[in-house]
């Protein structure tokens, strides 16, 4: 951070949110990086699309510096000190409840905006906050996306009262366009912007939530938050397809990504989104049976990421425990040599639907997906973290930035990264493919199983019909750009500077920064 101010610097940042693109735009234009625009979109997503993401929540990225250093940061929380698995099936049974208090777990997310600005941003807390302190305190219009969770979720918002508060005033939940305000949660964002991310583990603020928290039957301790720390380490990589895919290492699903990319190299698949599509979604397949079976927190994992690339899938999967995912990714890039690909989320729609109304603060419930069984990896213990969906993609040519993918989609989130990364090797730009149309395997809604797939009504007749003719698998249609074949961002570098989209299943918008004038695309 420097004292002094910082000449405009071009890029482009996309988001599933335009309000939280033009914040990270802002960014740019006030002489920040790729890293001060990336960390300003997450803060105003999680006041513009608290379905998808909020300061309760856990995030990981990663971030390319201009000397070509990747870096890797896990801010996923860890599980209380004081909780047990003997405690919790005692409580439960044999799994984990979907939502409620617990599942919530140490938020990452704000120590992880940390962590990237300690990587080398440019500006200050208080500018990297304005836009979503602005947002929470006059509030923006309730986006369709939000309006949609809203009602979906009805019953589980009213059962809590801060919920109830903020997305059912007067006991009517917000429809698109109503002014979403959020005063609480405005006014723990003044004291991050004052304090410094602290604030939310040892600060009033942080007093505050846990104390909260308590009241409703949580584990989270003082000290838990107090030592809680994100980890910033190397990333998993792989050279296949012409390219290098930089993915996340476990607890995430990055590895899964990197199944997909090696089975069509090693088949040789020449069209796995068309005629090949069928043999993809066998490969889409084992990746899940595989994350299944073995993802868990690497404190304790029985196989690192570079093994779970490789290791034969089981048979099946009797694995219960839920993949979905609300989210949010989004892309940042400066022509100063930084790029940001980054996933922040709550988990589930709302999370675990718990807001604490003094802060204003909701919270993930990323603790479902411990396993109650002491036998599985990644069973409960105290101080571990749950697997995660959340997986940030770069892409790299001969030492080189190609482009930058970020996705929500929960368990499918490997599959539509293979997806735009295919599409964009074959030519496709950043907005088509992040527009075409999209089929994933697995558990996406109520009555899917681990062999469903879900496919856009527009998906290519030659993919259709291999879909269709496989016989492990059965076909769900749904609309063209359904929401839950995921929301992604998509910046491609270019001799000409960079080529930037958002997905349509999203509200989002990509903006590409120019010295002179600005260019938008959404």
């Amino acid at each position: 951070m420097t004292d002094t101010p910082n000449p405009p610097i071009s890029g482009a940042v996309a988001t599933s949110h335009h309000l939280a693109t033009e914040a990270g735009a802002a960014m740019l234009r006030a002489g920040g990086n790729a890293i001060d625009a990336a960390i300003a979109a997450a803060a105003a997503l999680c006041v513009v699309y608290p379905n998808n993401v909020a300061l309760g929540g856990d995030l990981v990225a990663l971030v390319r510096s201009p000397d070509g250093e990747i870096r890797f940061v896990n801010a996923t929380g860890r599980a209380p000190a004081a909780q047990t698995l003997d405690a919790l099936r005692e409580r439960h049974g044999d799994a984990l409840p979907k939502r409620g208090i617990d599942t919530v777990t140490v938020p990452g997310g704000v120590r992880g905006w940390q962590a990237l600005a300690d990587l080398g941003a440019r500006l200050g807390w208080a500018e990297r906050l304005e836009p979503a302190r602005h947002h929470a305190r006059a509030g923006v219009p309730t986006a369709l996306s939000v309006s949609r969770a809203i009602r979906d979720d009805r019953d589980a918002l009213a059962a809590d009262p801060g919920c109830r508060e903020v997305f059912l005033p007067g006991d009517a939940p917000l429809d698109e366009g109503e002014p979403l305000v959020q005063p609480a949660l405005a006014d723990t964002l003044d004291r991050l912007a004052e304090h410094g991310p602290d604030e939310f583990y040892e600060g009033e603020v942080a007093a505050r939530w846990i104390a909260g928290l308590a009241a409703l039957g949580s584990r989270i301790a003082a000290q838990d938050a107090a030592a809680y720390r994100p980890i910033v380490e190397d990333p998993l990589r792989l050279e296949a397809l012409g390219v290098e895919v930089v993915t996340a290492p476990p607890n995430t699903q990055g590895f899964s990504l990197l199944r997909a990319v090696t089975g069509v190299a090693e088949r040789d698949l020449r069209d796995p989104l068309g005629a090949d599509a069928a043999e993809l979604a066998d490969l889409f397949h084992a990746a899940n049976r595989v994350r299944a079976a073995w993802l868990c927190d690497p404190d304790v994992a029985p196989l690192d990421g570079v093994q779970l690339i490789t290791v034969d899938a089981p048979a099946e999967s009797h694995d219960g425990r839920p993949a979905l995912g609300d989210t949010v990714g989004l892309t940042a890039v400066s022509s100063d040599g930084w790029a940001v690909s980054l996933v922040q989320s709550v988990y589930w729609a709302f999370g675990a639907c718990v807001l604490d109304p003094s802060t204003g603060i909701l919270f993930q419930n990323r603790g479902t997906s411990f396993s109650l069984d002491p036998a599985h990896p990644a069973a409960f213990a105290p101080g571990l973290r749950p697997p995660h969906t959340l997986m940030p993609v770069l892409v790299m040519r001969d030492g080189e930035l190609l482009q930058v993918q970020a996705t929500m989609g929960g368990q499918a989130q490997p599959q539509i990264h293979a997806h735009l990364l295919l599409r964009t090797l074959a030519g496709a730009s950043a907005i088509e493919a992040t527009s075409a149309p999209r089929w994933v395997v697995g558990v996406q809604d109520d009555g899917d199983t681990a062999t469903t797939v879900t496919a856009e009504s527009d998906v290519a007749a030659p993919a259709r019909a291999a879909l269709d003719a496989a016989p492990q698998f059965a076909v769900k249609v749904v609309r063209p750009r359904d929401e839950g074949l995921g929301h992604s961002n998509l910046i491609r570098v270019t001799d000409g500077g960079f080529d930037a989209a958002s997905d349509p299943r999203s509200d989002g918008s990509a903006i590409v920064v120019e010295a002179q004038p600005e260019a938008v695309a959404r």
